[in-house]
């Protein structure tokens, strides 16, 4: 009938790549991409050139006198939720290495690349997020999600063999974030003046880290689509490599893009450290927006307690001036995704 538009299914366009829709030719955003609605969280700053995201030099906070720099960690954990990480101890050489194997995955063939393709359903492996529930939108953009740790719950048939350095890279990069968060749990801990390794207990013997690179691509509309819609990450925390401007972070009603800075770590606390720090630390609402011209690759590692694993507030930061915010919980990703996929935030459920 004349006038009238056929919505195609949101499982037929999952089962599409935005990469390959831009390609062609074929990428005006339509239909599930477009999500006005959820670009009304705040206004909008413009904050590139001098942002207040707060950097933390982890050489300082490793060293005898850091009282100064511990200070500096509680403040930006509290009031933004998030850091940049430097003087980290991983060249710049090697971070550009990650950076580099994920833009050479996505530049590879459609055939390549679908050879560690997953389903619609699943989680695991190159393409889109699973379904999200009636009336929220698609993401602007196309990942591969990979566990890296432990070791026994990769699955390498998920892992790309091309580029040839990209299993091997990631293997490396591993090892480096196993390092790097076992750095940052501690001095988190004594920035509230708790033994260092009480964060890390939360966390467990074998806890969780999960890779995601991700690639966002141009968009001829940007104000009409999202790169990553809204939301806060259910992780313990996520530790972000970015190669171009796009993230934003949202604080009291504005939000604020966080500057590529090719040398740092972007750290962003998720909803489990916000529960184990009993509400010192914030987890902060954050989003990708997308651009007219540019494309984007981002890694993010998510660092999450153990399978099974009980987790709360530290006792040590619960006193009659600051009461329990939070009850013991296990597995809080998988309520913070079934949260995510309706576009909400679930911190609630398991508040006092």
């Amino acid at each position: 009938m004349a006038g009238v538009s056929i919505i195609t299914p949101v499982e037929v366009l999952l089962s599409k790549r935005v990469q390959e829709m831009v390609l062609s030719g074929n990428g005006d955003p339509s239909g599930p991409y477009i999500c006005e609605k959820d670009r009304d969280y705040g206004e909008e700053e413009s904050m590139q050139n001098n942002s207040p995201i707060p950097f933390i030099d982890i050489g300082k906070l490793c060293a005898k006198e850091n009282d100064h720099e511990l200070k500096k960690l509680k403040l930006a954990l509290s009031a933004w939720g998030c850091f940049q990480a430097i003087d980290h101890g991983i060249p710049s050489c090697f971070l550009d290495k990650v950076r580099g194997v994920g833009r050479e995955f996505f530049g590879q063939s459609m055939e390549e690349k679908n050879k560690c393709a997953k389903t619609v359903a699943e989680f695991q492996g190159y393409g889109a997020d699973p379904v999200p529930e009636d009336g929220q939108s698609l993401d602007w953009s196309d990942r591969i999600f990979l566990a890296l740790a432990p070791e026994d719950q990769r699955n390498y048939a998920f892992w790309p063999e091309n580029p040839i350095s990209f299993k091997e890279t990631l293997e490396e990069y591993t090892e480096n974030m196993k390092r790097f968060t076992e750095t940052v749990s501690k001095y988190m801990a004594k920035s509230v003046d708790l033994e260092e390794g009480c964060f890390l207990k939360q966390f467990g013997e074998r806890s969780q880290l999960h890779g995601r690179f991700n690639y966002y691509s141009p968009c001829k509309r940007p104000d009409l689509v999202l790169g990553m819609k809204a939301h806060s990450d259910g992780s313990g925390y996520t530790v972000l490599l970015q190669d171009e401007t796009g993230l934003q972070i949202l604080k009291q009603g504005k939000w604020y893009t966080v500057p590529n800075d090719t040398n740092a770590l972007l750290v962003i606390m998720g909803d489990q450290m916000e529960i184990m720090s009993n509400g010192i630390f914030t987890s902060p609402v954050h989003r990708v927006i997308s651009d007219s011209r540019r494309d984007r690759i981002s890694v993010a590692v998510f660092y999450t307690p153990e399978v099974g694993k009980e987790i709360g507030p530290e006792e040590g930061l619960i006193d009659s001036e600051k009461p329990r915010l939070f009850k013991i919980v296990k597995d809080y990703a998988d309520i913070h995704y079934g949260y995510y996929q309706r576009g909400m935030r679930s911190l609630h459920t398991v508040q006092v």
